[in-house]
């Protein structure tokens, strides 16, 4: 006897489920987490999540560089979700636990596939609600304005963006040019910097007190029980999609089809540089599966749950995206309040502040469905020995996990305070993506050929012959339709350009070969993919999901590549360090040939 070292020693499905029993007709979990989610709680708790932040804030960029063609992007990302929601769906029926893509991978790929995962998991979550916790402040404080409170500015942006400000400022002056020719952010943040206090050495008190304040809110309400942040979020959703349908119905009558010429001014290219704000908006699917614990039913109602809020979200997207681009050139949209914008510049103030009071609840309701989740996954992590034994802990009165609650919200609070969202959105997109191409990997490992007793499954068609064409068909739309594309591409590996060029665009580092390592790294892929797929019959759906997600994130560029990789790097420092030494499943006693 002797326990089990393997990096990739794996948790069966059954061990799983008796950690705690998946026993779903009980009022609680043995865990002691309580069920009350039905099916219309947890479509609310991902409509919740899906609409909120990107149709408030991120949306204003995405059409700004892909134009009326972003709604295109909309659909194209829904189909890649579609894939990885139906995955999701067959994980949630089988293994109907918290955890999330966590679980899934310790189920399917093994130890340290699973704490990377949930590692880059804790990174999805905190750094999303950092940036919607900014976005509700932005929307807050300028809600304030209108009706005659002003809040001093060094209280209304982070540190770095209040300094970024002011350096920005104080180098045109030098230049010789007027201060006049910053922007209006600048502007503020060096009138921020220069208006706030000192405390030492010259450090400027500048502070986001709104995007603390609300975090703290949202994870109180969050501590309190899952029942109340039930209620919460569905009378947050309610007033949220009557406040889209207003948009939508109102807006249609000021859109000018002219606005939709040209439809993608800037290319395949531009529309693909809002694949990260698209899929920063999509990550409610595996918000939902945290909640596994508390449905009452989640066999059958986290499967319907996620596609409900997929279709829902997605056709109010496209129209959206479609109304805006219509009532104004979508040159004008790279604001970070694009809905109350149209409105405003089309001449009804009115409407333009109702949208600017609703964007304060429907922001909100994205905090609390993200602070719902986080502390799920590190309470799984915890029952299998990962994380220490104290974020696995349940409060006894409000059946939540009390500790991993606070120090999510210390995790998310602090950071809001100082922090800007340039940086943030992508991060969070590339751990989603890297969340969504496990989970679509996890059935190609535990169910390839649609064969499982799962409630639901992935239905299945054979990619003997279809991946392989799927992939030859792809390569040649690529070479035939972007030439300039594969032109830079060509330039780049060659070596033409330089090792690499450090020229900043929309917060990526472009040009040299460094850039196109990820792209090379998923040619690679696909061919060795398609090869397995051509001789082991693998399942078409899986496969094309776990190829759409890595090809987006191939298209976040190499420097949001590096900080996740070195986020991951430090996960893997706590993990040698603690985790598997700790692990439970690691100390189990397994037999020696």
């Amino acid at each position: 006897m002797s326990s089990d070292k393997s990096l990739f020693r794996r948790k069966t499905i059954a061990a799983i489920l008796q950690n705690p029993p998946a026993d779903h007709e009980s009022h609680s979990s043995p865990g002691g987490l309580e069920r009350h989610l039905t099916v219309r709680d947890l479509t609310a708790l991902g409509i919740a999540a899906i609409i909120g932040a990107g149709i408030f804030s991120t949306i204003g960029k995405a059409s700004l560089d892909g134009g009326p063609a972003v709604s295109l992007l909309f659909v194209f990302t829904a189909i890649a979700c579609a894939f990885s929601a139906l995955c999701y769906a067959q994980f949630a029926a089988t293994i109907p636990v918290s955890g999330s893509a966590y679980t899934y991978a310790y189920a399917s790929f093994g130890e340290l596939a699973a704490w990377i995962i949930g590692w880059a998991l804790i990174m999805e979550y905190a750094v999303g609600n950092i940036v919607v916790a900014i976005s509700w402040s932005d929307y807050f404080t300028g809600l304030l304005d209108g009706i005659g409170i002003h809040i001093p500015l060094w209280l209304t942006m982070g540190t770095q963006t209040g300094h970024a400000g002011y350096e920005a400022v104080m180098a045109l002056t030098q230049a010789g040019r007027p201060m006049a020719d910053a922007t209006p952010a600048q502007l503020d943040g060096y009138k921020a910097w220069t208006s706030a206090p000192e405390l030492f050495n010259g450090f400027h008190l500048v502070v986001d007190l709104p995007a603390f304040a609300i975090v703290v809110a949202i994870t109180a309400l969050v501590y309190i029980g899952i029942k109340e942040s039930k209620n919460a979020s569905n009378l947050l959703v309610l007033l949220k999609l009557i406040i889209v349908f207003v948009v939508i119905a109102v807006g249609a009558f000021y859109v000018q089809p002219a606005n939709w010429t040209p439809f993608a001014p800037n290319g395949v290219g531009g529309v693909l540089k809002g694949v990260s704000a698209v899929f920063f908006a999509y990550i409610g699917f595996d918000a939902i599966s945290t909640t596994a614990e508390e449905c009452k039913n989640p066999q059958r109602d986290l499967p319907k749950a996620m596609m409900y809020a997929l279709i829902i979200c997605t056709v109010l997207y496209v129209i959206i995206t479609l109304v805006l681009t219509g009532m104004v050139p979508y040159t004008k949209l790279g604001v970070g309040d694009p809905l109350s914008f149209v409105f405003a510049e089309v001449g009804l103030p009115k409407l333009s502040g109702l949208v600017a009071v609703s964007a304060v609840f429907a922001m909100a309701s994205v905090l609390l469905v993200f602070q719902l989740g986080q502390p799920r996954i590190w309470l799984t992590m915890s029952r299998d020995g990962l994380l220490p034994k104290v974020f696995s802990r349940i409060h006894p009165r409000f059946h939540t996990p009390s500790f991993a609650t606070i120090v999510t919200g210390i995790f998310v609070a602090v950071p809001a305070l100082i922090l800007n969202m340039d940086l943030v959105v992508d991060l969070t997109s590339i751990g989603t993506l890297f969340a969504f191409a496990l989970v679509c990997g996890g059935i190609l490992i535990i169910d390839p050929y649609g064969r499982s007793e799962a409630r639901f499954k992935v239905p299945y068609i054979n990619g003997q012959w279809l991946v392989p064409l799927i992939l030859a068909v792809g390569a040649f739309l690529i070479v035939r339709y972007n030439p300039a594309g594969n032109q830079e591409f060509l330039l780049d590996v060659t070596g033409q350009r330089g090792w690499l060029q450090t020229e900043a665009v929309g917060g990526h580092i472009t040009g040299g070969f460094a850039h196109q390592i990820p792209t090379l790294i998923f040619f690679l892929f696909c061919i060795g993919l398609s090869v397995l797929s051509f001789r082991k019959k693998f399942s078409l759906l899986p496969v094309l999901g776990l190829l759409i997600n890595l090809y987006l994130m191939t298209q976040l560029g190499i420097s949001n590549w590096t900080l996740f990789f070195v986020w991951l790097l430090i996960g893997l420092a706590v993990y040698f360090s603690y985790g598997y030494k700790n692990s439970k499943l690691g100390q189990e006693k397994v037999l020696v040939a």
